[in-house]
């Protein structure tokens, strides 16, 4: 059973830094393509961002692009979200979501199979 664990969510002034973290269990990690995806109070969850191999498979929503920066370190199981220039607008809560590395349209909720148990993450202004 594949489990995933975020962490490292907190309040943070606006401007400040973050480092999100998901740590993976009970699968073949890079197996998967993992992903990003975050829910504030009231609206759908949305994508954030993706990773399937490396940087170079890597893809952002334009919101956070040039903020976030998604990286994996297979040999720890692990997917991280690294967060800077926070904005009171990045106040959610956070998942992180495992897909089949060779699904298609990994901007899609849909595609993921597995997903973490959020972290809570609040930009104050």
């Amino acid at each position: 059973q594949v489990q995933l664990v975020e962490s490292g969510g907190g309040l943070v002034q606006a401007g400040g830094s973050l480092r999100l973290s998901c740590a993976a269990s009970g699968c073949t990690f890079r197996d998967y393509a993992m992903g990003w995806f975050r829910q504030a109070p009231g609206k759908e969850r949305e994508f954030v961002a993706f990773m399937r191999w490396s940087v170079g498979s890597a893809a952002y929503a334009d919101s956070v692009k040039g903020r976030f920066t998604i990286s994996r370190d297979n040999a720890r199981n692990t997917l991280y979200l690294q967060m800077n220039s926070l904005k009171p607008e990045d106040t959610a809560v956070y998942y992180c979501a495992a897909a089949p590395v060779s699904f298609v349209n990994l901007l899609a909720r849909a595609g993921y199979d597995y997903w973490g148990q959020g972290t809570q993450v609040t930009v104050s202004s």
